[in-house]
């Protein structure tokens, strides 16, 4: 392999300087060679490789060279961290050892002796190291080939081979070795242009081009195409640097020309290497679109084209082959007639049935079927051309075939056309008749006319024959084609006569008569004509509707009936007035019978005639009633309404029908009355017993007259209806109904609330009070007017017009609550009272009166009392809805009335000059109250910026706040007098501020429910010290050494069930009340209460020695251990306390002076108050806690710092849930360490929660209310929480 010019230019260098060298005179040494070297390798790439060099050259440089590149005479080979030189220099030995090989390594290699004074330089045979990827199979292992200079001994035995003229020779050997050739790297992939494992669409017969690239390889791979098994040889190739060095790539691309064989083959890529067992390949799926084979017809029968009209024809069209399949339709004379196909892929079928019926029509028709794709360069057809037999459709019989007897009868019979022509016969009956002459003519659709006559003489013996004309072919053998005549011969009936009723007999109008007709012989039968007085009988065609169901029909005429050779006619008559004297005639042909009816019938009309057709009032009237006729003659009379007239008889007249005629006249007096009435007359025949009768009605004209029955007070209720009626007589009608109200005229053509309806009535609707009043009605014809007044009432619901409210009222006295509406009607009874209130108590109306005069009502309370005052409401009910109501409210005055809690009220606060303490009093009492503050007797001087009092009224509750900021002990510890006063009196209270303390015991233990295992108790709290307090049970078993203690939880509660006990023991129970300063103490202060738990056979009422349930006192049981760990607790915390800073200490006052005044905004609810002057009422008291003024229990009053909650670890028994770990310090008694669990109720609610507003009035009057804790909050301020793990000092103790 030759070296590339730059990298020869360090051996050049070394040439040059090893030729000076030699120049230079060198001494005798031993000879230069090479005694170890490596013939060409090949690894595995990751393997070690150590290529052998062993030189006898003392004094020379060693270096080896990669494919020319020098790399040096330094063992480490800087550059290659994976090259190193090994062996002993001393000895000759400089072997290349490589690490890690991979494929940059594959090259040749050489080994490089420089020039020295013992020689010229030396290069070794070049060895050729190659590297196999992962998968490569290695070469035959190499050998190392150790060479040997004459006289130079070699480790490892005698030497085999000798370096000579730049190649080695076996010893005997004249031939220098050749280098093996590199070891090859197989390719990878092959990549296929189109994508490889895809389907491609080609045409066929067209040139496309494939390309397939290898991977990397070595040597490059050779590329073959396979197209359906064959190799294409129309291949270029090219082989490009691979992606590393020493590896290439091989490029080739086809030229494919697809054909119709190929579609579904595959086409592959194939590539092949020295370095593969079996070459790999990537393959194409060829879809060849190719034209189909041309369409083939397959007719059904042997003769192709042959049908017969009428036939079903079903021809298959059968294309094979192409890609796609091929698109199929059917022609006829070049038109479209079917476009359906189907195909089969697995047998490559195309296929389309035509199915039609073959018609005459389609004789030489041209049916083709046509054939192509996608890729068809033109259409394929195949045709055929149909011939069509048919026969004729229709023979038609020309002439007539009815004739007298004796004459020729002449007949034509012509076909329609026929394909092949058809002979035609004639037969009579049985018999053949010879036709006088017969032509064929050409006919439609290629077909022909076949054209018969015939005459021959008719006889009466062949009346009724058959004749036939018969079409026939031998082309039609199987069928028969003819047409049918009946003859028909003429001649006379022989007899004719009637048979009915004998003539001369009465019949009565509306009768039966039967008449029957009969004749003998004759044809065409006869017709058998009847006749009235020479007029031909009909029977009236009348519409159904016109005639009633059960009415009959005055004339039935029957149809020709035939028996044998006897015909007969029968004609049914509903004999009238016009069949009297009647003639009946039956004819047939030039033969006739007759016969003559009498008829009896009352009159046929009776009319009535008037010498004038316009009366008024007073004018005569002559009416004459006319019977035109009847059979016999009858007698007229008259009467009006019932009322018989006296008549006078006319003249008599002709009579149409043969009948009698007569007449009657009667003279009238006419007045309004009379207007509508009839006048009739009736006619009454003796002999029939019958009477018709006829009336004339009288039409007098009048003007307007009003009845009795009109209305002339019409009621309503107000936004409702009203319709004022018209009872009027008159005639004509009225023409104009016109309504005035008011003087003013209301449109006829109606408004938004009225209208004149078409009888004269006014309707109104949405009526208002002001629509009471009369109403005019004017009414007028062409013969007058009349006038009326009608009166519309409206009644409407009472509306309050004057209720004072409030109405005020001295307590003691007398006053009437005035309640005055405005309503219609007004009814003596229609008020009611009713005293609102919750309570059943606060709605009676014991001992008022209730007085009611027009549309005034009162509520009369002779003698004012406090329970009286409140909201009462008066309620107007006069039967219209709704009834009216009204609010009023009865304020009764009264003096101020302060809550007196006894026996004493307590407020605490420390008196260390930085906290604050809010006092509470609070009155009743209208009107409104002034309050004033006392301290220890001596008026308080509210300019002392100390003292701020902040007074709220809410109706006839009143309340002031008294807050004293900077409480000092030697100052305000003292008796507080508040006085509260209006114009009717005063009322003071007592309140006494005290220092912070431990609380007072709890008072009024006692048992709610008992059971063997466990006990209810229920207690009241006491003075809770101004601190949060909680309450603890101890309880011990009569007879059992030890007590036991139980926390009450939630801390606030004051009822406790407590469980775990024994039945049938007796037990002591203790109460005890603690805060953040102690317990009240067991000795004195305790309570106690004996109990015992009843037996398991015994109910919780049923033990008999079951002490009483109310607590008493507690004896002496010595010294208690809770106030000695208080003690000595607060001592402890004293001592400590003294020590702290002046800053911590003032940090903490100023804390509990806001906890202090926080505290104060949770006051108590107020109670509900009624006597105010907004709508509200007067409840008792309501105990609320600790905290809060009670009227009803001797307790003392006081306003607690509950705001101060130290933060304890909780018992046992409370569990740590919810609780953060915290340090704290446990001062006092054991059950000082329970935490208060549970905010007290309404700690922090407003001061009124509980004074209630009323009905009307759910908010506070604007601009009277302040949130208090606003004014705590301007003497406390924002301080940073306390520390919970220790007490104040403040608190520790009594400070006075």
């Amino acid at each position: 392999m030759a070296l590339r010019p730059l990298t020869r230019a360090p051996l050049l260098l070394l040439g040059l300087l090893a030729a000076g060298l030699a120049q230079l005179p060198l001494p005798a040494s031993a000879p230069r060679g090479f005694w170890a070297l490596s013939k060409n390798l090949t690894a595995v790439e990751g393997a070690s490789v150590q290529l052998q060099c062993g030189v006898s050259a003392p004094g020379s440089a060693v270096q080896w060279a990669k494919d020319g590149l020098l790399l040096g005479p330094d063992p480490r080979i800087p550059g290659f961290p994976r090259y190193r030189l090994e062996g002993d220099p001393t000895r000759g030995e400089f072997h290349l050892h490589i690490e890690a090989c991979d494929l940059s390594d594959d090259a040749e290699y050489e080994c490089q002796v420089s020039r020295s004074e013992t020689g010229p330089e030396l290069v070794s045979p070049r060895v050729i190291l190659s590297i196999l990827g992962t998968g490569e199979r290695p070469p035959a292992p190499t050998s190392l080939l150790l060479l040997q200079d004459p006289g130079v001994q070699v480790p490892g035995g005698p030497s085999r081979r000798l370096w000579v003229q730049g190649s080695f020779h076996e010893q005997g050997d004249s031939k220098p070795q050749s280098s093996p050739p590199l070891s090859p790297v197989p390719p990878k992939v092959l990549q296929l242009t189109p994508e490889a494992g895809s389907t491609v669409t080609w045409v066929a017969g067209q040139e496309y081009e494939v390309t397939c690239v290898s991977g990397d390889a070595k040597p490059a791979p050779d590329i073959t195409f396979l197209q359906s098994g064959q190799t294409i040889s129309d291949i270029s190739a090219t082989v490009n640097e691979g992606s590393q060095e020493k590896l290439c790539t091989t490029e080739a691309t086809a030229r494919v020309t697809p054909q119709g064989s190929d579609n579904g083959q595959l086409l592959v890529c194939e590539g092949s290497s020295p370095a593969l067992d079996t070459p790999i390949q990537v393959s194409v799926t060829m879809n060849v679109l190719f034209p189909p084979e041309p369409p083939v017809i397959e007719w059904p029968g042997l003769e192709e084209g042959h049908v017969r009209a009428g036939q079903s024809l079903e021809l298959p069209c059968v294309a094979r082959g192409g890609n796609p399949l091929a698109t199929l339709q059917w022609l006829k004379n070049g038109q479209p007639v079917s476009t359906a196909w189907g195909t089969e892929h697995t047998q490559a079928v195309a296929r389309s049935v035509l199915v039609m019926i073959v018609r005459p029509e389609d004789h030489g028709a041209r049916l083709s079927c046509e054939a192509q794709n996608s890729v068809s360069t033109g259409t394929q057809e195949r045709s055929v051309t149909l011939q069509v037999t048919f026969p004729p459709s229709t023979i038609t019989i020309l002439g007539s075939a009815s004739q007298s007897e004796n004459k020729n009868v002449t007949l034509s019979c012509v076909t329609k056309s026929s394909r092949p022509r058809v002979l035609l016969r004639w037969w009579l009956g049985w018999r053949q008749l010879l036709p006088t002459e017969e032509t064929v003519t050409d006919g439609l659709h290629g077909g022909h006319v076949t054209m018969s006559n015939l005459t021959f003489l008719a006889r009466r013996e062949d009346n009724g024959l058959t004749l036939t004309c018969e079409a026939f072919s031998e082309a039609f053998t199987k069928e028969t084609f003819k047409k049918s005549l009946t003859l028909n011969v003429k001649y006379p009936a022989q007899k004719l006569w009637i048979e009915g009723p004998p003539e001369g007999q009465s019949h009565r109008a509306g009768t039966r008569v039967r008449l029957m007709c009969l004749a003998i012989g004759g044809n065409p039968e006869p017709s058998l004509t009847w006749y009235k007085d020479s007029r031909t009988v009909t029977e009236p065609r009348l519409p159904q509707e016109s005639r009633l169901p059960q009415e009959p029909r005055r004339v039935q005429l029957g149809s020709l009936e035939k028996s044998g050779s006897t015909f007969s006619r029968e004609l049914v008559l509903l004999t009238g007035p016009s069949d009297n004297q009647a003639k009946f005639t039956c004819k047939a042909g030039q033969l006739s019978a007759s016969t003559t009816l009498v008829v009896q019938f009352p009159p046929t009309n009776l009319t009535i005639l008037a010498n004038a057709s316009a009366l008024r009032p007073g004018d005569a009237l002559n009416l004459t009633c006319v019977s035109i006729s009847s059979n016999p003659a009858v007698n007229l009379s008259w009467d009006q309404e019932g009322e018989r007239l006296e008549g006078v008889p006319a003249p008599p007249r002709s009579a149409p029908f043969k009948g009698s005629a007569a007449a009657k006249s009667v003279l009238l007096q006419v007045s309004s009355r009379d207007h509508g009435h009839r006048v009739t007359c009736s006619a009454h025949s003796p002999e029939l017993g019958e009477t018709v009768s006829s009336f004339y009605r009288l039409n007098v004209l009048y003007p307007p007259e009003f009845l009795g029955e009109q209305v002339l007070v019409v009621t309503a209720v107000e936004q409702g209806e009203a319709l004022l009626p018209v009872s009027v007589s008159a005639n004509p009608a009225p023409e104009a109904f016109n309504w005035t109200f008011r003087g003013y005229r209301l449109s006829p053509a109606g408004g938004p609330r009225h209208r004149i309806l078409a009888g004269g009535a006014l309707q109104l609707w949405n009526v208002t009070r002001a629509d009471d009043g009369l109403y005019q009605l004017h009414c007028q014809n062409s013969e007058g007017t009349a006038e009326a007044l009608v009166r519309l009432d409206v009644h409407y619901a009472p509306t309050i017009r004057a209720l004072q409210d409030p109405t005020e009222v001295d307590v003691g006295g007398s006053v009437d609550i005035v309640c005055t509406v405005d309503a219609n009607p007004v009814l003596p009874e229609m008020f009611s009272w009713e005293r609102l209130g919750e309570e059943e108590e606060d709605q009676s109306l014991d001992g008022m009166e209730k007085v009611s005069k027009g549309a005034t009502g009162r509520l009369r309370i002779p003698r004012a009392e406090l329970a009286q005052a409140g909201a009462y409401q008066c309620i107007a009910d006069n039967g219209v809805a709704p009834p009216a109501r009204g609010l009023v409210r009865l304020v009764v005055r009264f003096a101020p009335q302060v809550e007196h809690p006894t026996p004493l009220t307590k407020v605490a606060a420390a008196g260390d000059s930085t906290s604050s303490a809010t006092l509470h009093c609070r009155a009743r009492g209208v009107p409104n109250v002034v309050f004033t503050w006392t301290k220890n007797g001596v008026p308080l001087d509210l300019q002392d910026p100390r003292y701020t009092e902040h007074t709220y009224h809410q109706g006839g509750v009143h309340s002031s706040l008294l807050t004293i900021a900077n409480v000092s002990a030697a100052q305000d510890y003292a008796l507080f007098t508040c006085t509260a006063a209006n114009a009717l009196g005063s009322d003071h209270t007592n309140i006494q501020l005290v220092s912070i303390s431990r609380p007072d015991p709890p008072s009024g233990l006692k048992v709610v429910s008992l059971t063997p295992d466990s006990v209810g108790l229920e207690w009241k709290p006491g003075f809770d010290g101004g601190l949060p307090q909680r309450f603890h049970i101890r309880y011990e078993a009569l007879g059992t050494p030890g007590f036991h203690y139980v926390d009450v939880l939630p801390p606030q509660a004051t009822t406790f069930t407590l469980t775990g006990l024994q039945p049938a023991t007796r037990y002591r129970v203790w109460l005890l009340a603690s805060n953040a300063l102690g317990d009240s103490g067991l000795a004195d202060k305790g309570t106690q209460l004996p109990i015992t738990t009843p037996g398991l056979d015994q109910t919780s009422g049923e033990s008999d020695d079951q002490v009483p349930t109310e607590q008493t006192p507690a004896g002496p049981l010595g010294l208690p251990l809770l106030p000695v760990l208080v003690a000595v607790g607060g001592l402890l915390l004293l001592s400590n306390a003294s020590c702290l800073g002046g800053f911590l200490w003032q940090r903490r006052l100023k804390r509990l002076a806001k906890d202090i005044s926080e505290k104060t905004d949770a006051g108590s609810e107020e109670d509900r108050v009624g006597n105010e002057y907004a709508d509200s009422q007067w409840t008792g008291d309501r105990d609320t806690g600790s905290s809060t003024v009670s009227t009803s229990d001797a307790e003392p009053y006081y306003h607690s710092m509950r705001d101060f909650v130290p933060r304890l670890p909780p018992m046992p028994e409370e569990g740590f849930a919810g609780f953060e770990e915290e340090p704290v310090v446990s001062p006092g008694h054991l059950y000082d360490e329970v935490e208060r669990a549970y905010a007290p109720p309404g700690a922090w609610g407003p001061l009124y929660d509980e004074v209630h507003t009323g009905p009307r009035d759910r908010r506070w009057p604007e601009g009277k209310y302040e949130d208090p804790r606003g004014i705590y909050d301007q003497v406390a301020g924002d301080l940073d929480t306390m520390e919970p793990d220790s007490l104040p000092f403040e608190l520790r103790g009594h400070l006075v």
